[in-house]
């Protein structure tokens, strides 16, 4: 028979969750390890006016896809006024209104954000659009204009030779006038927004905070944005050079003023910032629901609590699925039945190993005797189970009272063994008894256990558990395996100790 339906059905399977599991990672940032942690900052605006019992409403501008930033979460507060957020392509403001309003008014406006250096400015530029300002300042630029294009050759040259002029520290009478307005970093950058326009070059002013922990009174700095015809560069107005700090937060950009107001007063501004580490999976959360990833809505994690519960458990049964098809097919351990280490190895986890060791001998011991003392009685199959599921339970409550007794805990989680596992384990190794012989039989039964601890040490690492839960589509890669080994024929390992003398001879 054919094994190309094979290749290609593992192949499917193991690319399908493979895609998924790339796509959780590269664009939603899930981390592959448990307890990995995320840096986020916290970015608090509160400002304060003064209302004189008259309609008040207050304009802030709000960050809009900052570059190299992820909003996770926002909040607004204010007593008693309306809000509204108001978007458009390249900004965001909130607007907050009251039809009458007295005394002191305070509003808050928190960010959480998260540095995410693939978010990159998405927005083109439209048409240049030239502001008059009349003469003599018309004549003043086009001669700047003029001048910088004949010493450069391209926009970012441009750019550089237009800020130079600007922040010379001996301008020429051109440069003087535009200057007479005023020299601030805010006025430097328009200026430079009003020449390069004249020179048909795309540029803004961006207001921009240098994220520090534990800032207090954060300044906006203005930074100018030109668009080289395929990007945004930031330049600072005070020098020639591209700039693009680590912790640049830009928070809005034209000339319009942060906060506005209207029938109020005496405005005070405060902005604080401070570092916060979040667990990375709740940001990357977060991150998905910002997108609208339909991966978020159908997550495991989106389950009630006891059911997410309930999954961890089941869904590390296919991982010691896994791990028997390795030791059956490929090595070569002999257990009782296909699946029975798993469960017992589920049991472990409750009494863990040790224990559950000590206490699956002592058991299935006890149970495997009086097993074949009710052969005597010649029961058939359904009443002979009845009757050792009945002797099992006895026999588990004697342990754990004589435990007690005896001061030992070892004995009191006997009780989480499952009764059916046993109640099997114990009719298979009689079965295997009475059928092949006493050895064979404890062979399985030590197969069994050492497949269960395996199963057990792998099955209780929080990496496995964490990855099966955020990344269930990892069992498409198991499965693709499993259908893999599903068609191995070669020899086992252990069957190579077994006919080495051949092996030998053939040699």
């Amino acid at each position: 028979m054919s094994r190309v339906p094979l290749w290609i059905s593992a192949g499917l399977l193991a690319a399908a969750g493979l895609a998924l599991i790339v796509y959780k990672v590269v664009a939603l940032g899930y981390p592959l390890l448990p307890d990995v942690e995320s840096r986020v900052w916290t970015v608090q605006a509160r400002f304060t006016v003064d209302s004189y019992t008259r309609p008040v409403k207050a304009v802030l501008q709000l960050p809009s896809n900052p570059p190299g930033f992820v909003i996770l979460d926002e909040n607004f507060v204010s007593r008693g006024f309306g809000l509204a957020v108001v978007e458009e392509e390249i900004w965001r403001e909130a607007q907050w209104a009251i039809r009458e309003a007295a005394g002191r008014q305070t509003f808050y406006y928190r960010a959480v954000v998260t540095p995410d250096p693939s978010v990159q400015d998405a927005d083109t530029p439209g048409p240049v659009v030239i502001e008059s300002l009349g003469e003599p300042f018309e004549t003043a630029i086009e001669t700047i204009v003029e001048q910088a294009q004949a010493q450069s050759a391209d926009i970012t040259s441009f750019t550089t030779e237009v800020l130079r002029r600007i922040n010379d520290p001996d301008p020429d009478e051109n440069m003087e006038l535009l200057l007479s307005r005023g020299r601030s970093p805010g006025r430097k950058a328009e200026i430079a927004t009003q020449l390069l326009a004249k020179g048909e070059v795309a540029s803004r002013v961006a207001y921009g905070l240098d994220l520090r922990d534990g800032e207090r009174r954060a300044m906006f700095l203005p930074y100018l944005e030109v668009w080289d015809g395929s990007s945004w560069h930031w330049y600072s107005p005070g020098s020639r050079e591209r700039v693009r700090p680590e912790n640049l937060f830009i928070w809005w950009r034209g000339g319009r003023p942060l906060i506005d107001f209207v029938g109020a007063s005496n405005p005070e501004v405060e902005i604080s910032t401070w570092r916060n580490v979040l667990q990375a999976l709740e940001v990357a959360e977060r991150r998905a629901d910002l997108l609208d990833s339909p991966v978020a809505d159908y997550s495991l994690l989106r389950l009630p609590i006891q059911v997410q519960a309930v999954y961890k458990v089941l869904l590390l049964v296919p991982i010691g699925a896994f791990l028997i098809v390795l030791l059956r097919s490929v090595i070569g351990v002999k257990t009782f039945g296909t699946f029975l280490p798993v469960l017992v190895a589920l049991s472990f986890r409750e009494t863990r190993l040790f224990a559950g060791i000590v206490l699956f001998v002592l058991v299935v011991g006890v149970g495997v005797g009086l097993r074949f003392l009710l052969d005597r009685l010649r029961l058939l199959l359904v009443p002979r189970l009845a009757a050792v599921l009945i002797l099992v339970v006895l026999a588990l409550l004697t342990i754990s009272i004589l435990s007690h007794r005896l001061g030992l805990e070892i004995g009191l989680s006997v009780a989480l063994f499952p009764l059916v596992i046993l109640t099997i384990a114990i009719e298979r190794m009689s079965i295997v008894w009475e059928e092949v012989g006493p050895t064979e039989a404890i062979q399985q039964g030590v197969g069994t256990l050492l497949v269960a601890a395996i199963c057990y040490q792998v099955m209780s690492l929080d990496s496995i558990e964490y990855l099966v839960v955020v990344f269930p589509e990892v069992l498409l890669i198991l499965l693709a395996m499993i259908l893999l080994l599903g068609r191995y024929t070669g020899y086992r390992l252990l069957e190579l100790f077994r006919y080495r003398d051949l092996i030998r001879r053939d040699e």
